[in-house]
């Protein structure tokens, strides 16, 4: 089984890449800004590319490498899309409309929405196989509309919830064009990593999991996806979300 999975570096990204690489008969092949930064394991067992949502003008060269490993006729069974961006350098979530900025809603779009949909629009030469295919984008509850009580997080809970639809519409446009397949949008429930380091006290009354349990029970769901989940949104238990 190949799998690729963008955002390998990443604290969720990188816990699924470990546990899935470890796996008998199963091959990654890790997307991520810095290769250098994925786990030695990663990078002496497995391919790390470079890849950088914020610049699409080098989608082509990524497939060029892609291809070069990976033959498209061969394809790839699995997806994972786990890059995402919360807070950065002149980037924090909003508390109110006044602290809304363009450039980081732009910047979230670009790492949480946009960067996965032209990503799987490069790797459809690889989806055109016959064998059952799983695309899997790491979403969050709070991109769900109908979840949404408390407001702030604009540019956040925007590009999550513009995730979702790609996802959605994937869902409904892939199967007409390679079936057999099953896209879905995936809450990992809240997880200690970089992104959510500066919350840590607003945590406190949270069920938090570390990144190695997030993996074992994001793929306690991927594991059991086939046709009959393509456009679902689900939770980390299983349970199915609001749109």
């Amino acid at each position: 089984m190949r799998i690729l999975i963008a955002g390998v570096s990443g604290a969720i990204g990188a816990a699924l890449a470990e546990n899935l690489g470890a796996r008998a008969d199963v091959e990654i092949i890790g997307l991520c800004r810095q290769p250098e930064k994925a786990s030695a394991f990663l990078r002496e067992q497995h391919q790390v590319l470079a890849w950088d949502a914020e610049k699409p003008e080098a989608l082509g060269q990524v497939a060029a490498e892609l291809a070069a490993i990976a033959p498209k006729a061969e394809g790839l069974d699995m997806i994972i899309y786990a890059a995402g961006i919360l807070h950065g350098t002149n980037m924090k979530p909003e508390k109110r409309l006044e602290d809304l900025q363009a450039s980081s809603l732009v910047r979230a779009m670009a790492v949480n929405a946009s960067g996965f949909g032209l990503l799987v629009q490069a790797l459809l030469p690889w989806l055109r196989h016959k064998r059952a295919k799983r695309i899997v984008a790491i979403s969050a509850k709070v991109g769900g509309i109908g979840d949404n009580r408390f407001g702030g997080w604009y540019a956040y809970r925007s590009s999550k919830a513009a995730l979702n639809m790609l996802v959605k519409t994937l869902s409904v446009e892939l199967p007409r064009r390679m079936s057999p397949v099953a896209c879905i949008a995936l809450h990992p429930g809240t997880t200690r990593s970089a992104l959510s380091e500066p919350f840590s006290q607003s945590l406190a009354n949270l069920e938090v999991h570390d990144a190695c349990e997030t993996a074992v029970n994001l793929l306690a769901v991927i594991d059991h996806i086939d046709e009959s989940a393509n456009g679902s949104f689900l939770s980390w238990d299983g349970s199915t979300l609001p749109w």
